[in-house]
């Protein structure tokens, strides 16, 4: 299993937005926003490559790639085409088949080449399947298919020489430990460096920690031939949990799968609603007054987490959040919510202003 070679991970140009923001900012004399801002993009992120309309995804990764060599920093690809993504909701896209995004991700094996590169496998692949969502038959074609593809995806990327890829895992307020891990070995995770947590949301950090080794523990215990539906999940208590993993796990933690996590956003941890007030709250959508987290480093101080990573991109809109109500207004916001990955000037302030720690200072 490859892991992260460096500290110092790869700060892409901004979005323009985010530019014009900042200018409109020191125009009105803000400065302290606008240097919060400035720190909050020129801290390093993910680059996101989506199969967009127009675009060539070899010549893309391979910009990224090249670029980050000659800073010598590490960069990071969010990689977001499976076919049938986000089952067809704020970020509907991806390949139209399996066929075609087996090609996408020859083109992006072929950009990366020799070059070193940290991989965001699909974000939701795994935790948000067709089948989760209705949009399956009865035979499972689509789940069958999408497990397909991310095997492919991970012996492709998998197989260059300084590249590390992670598979989905949802987060810890979402998939129980049990229902998770089937998941991940059907789609070869074994295969991988491990998995990710946390991609574009808000859990703890404390949680996302005791949640990834529950998973890592019970990957492990799959592989020594146990099965998952034994293992201990994140509502455990938690000392039996873990007592539960060193009596039942033979294998040395070191040598069990390892894993990343998302701290792009959870610097004041996940949203709660105001109780009953939206029919469906969306606390995952924009949710008001949160704030940056920990910066991207691999000094994490556990041994299982290789790294900290901003996997979403602070300051782009997850889509109109409606929550439940018709619109066209955020309920929450009192304001209509830029489409999907587009800036979110609001949101980025929000960002800034609640980062935990400081973005300044």
């Amino acid at each position: 299993m490859k892991k992260p070679v460096a500290n110092r991970f790869y700060v892409p140009p901004a979005n323009p937005g985010a530019l014009d923001q900042i200018a409109e900012l020191e125009a009105a004399g803000q400065q302290e926003d606008a240097d919060g801002l400035r720190a909050l993009i020129g801290t390093p992120q993910a680059v996101w490559l989506t199969g967009q309309e127009g675009s060539n995804v070899k010549h893309d990764a391979r910009r990224v790639v090249k670029n980050a060599a000659r800073k010598r920093a590490m960069p990071v690809l969010s990689l977001y085409n499976v076919p049938g993504r986000d089952c067809a909701q704020y970020s509907a896209g991806g390949a139209a088949n399996t066929a075609e995004y087996q090609e996408w991700i020859d083109d992006v094996a072929k950009g990366i080449g020799r070059h070193h590169a940290l991989v965001i496998l699909e974000p939701d692949s795994l935790a948000l399947m067709p089948g989760d969502c209705g949009q399956d038959d009865e035979e499972g074609t689509l789940t069958a298919a999408r497990f397909e593809e991310v095997r492919y995806a991970v012996d492709k990327l998998g197989s260059l020489p300084n590249t590390t890829v992670y598979l989905d895992a949802g987060h810890s307020n979402w998939h129980s430990v049990n229902s998770i891990v089937p998941r991940l070995l059907e789609a070869d995770v074994a295969d991988a460096r491990g998995f990710y947590l946390n991609p574009s949301n808000y859990q703890p950090d404390e949680d996302l920690a005791h949640y990834g080794t529950l998973i890592s523990g019970c990957l492990a215990y799959a592989a020594e031939g146990g099965d998952p539906a034994s293992c201990p999940n994140q509502w455990w208590p938690r000392e039996d949990a873990l007592g539960w993993l060193a009596g039942n796990v033979t294998t040395d933690q070191a040598d069990w799968p390892k894993f990343v996590t998302d701290t792009s956003r959870n610097g004041q941890g996940p949203w709660t609603p105001p109780a009953d007030t939206y029919p469906d709250p969306q606390d995952w959508c924009n949710p008001p007054d949160r704030g940056a987290g920990k910066r991207p480093t691999t000094e994490t101080g556990n041994p299982l987490i290789d790294a900290h990573l901003w996997i979403k991109i602070p300051g782009e809109s997850d889509g109109l959040c409606l929550r439940g109500t018709e619109g066209p207004e955020d309920p929450a916001r009192g304001m209509v919510d830029p489409p999907a990955g587009t800036w979110f000037p609001e949101q980025a302030l929000e960002l800034v202003r609640y980062a935990n720690p400081p973005l300044l200072g």
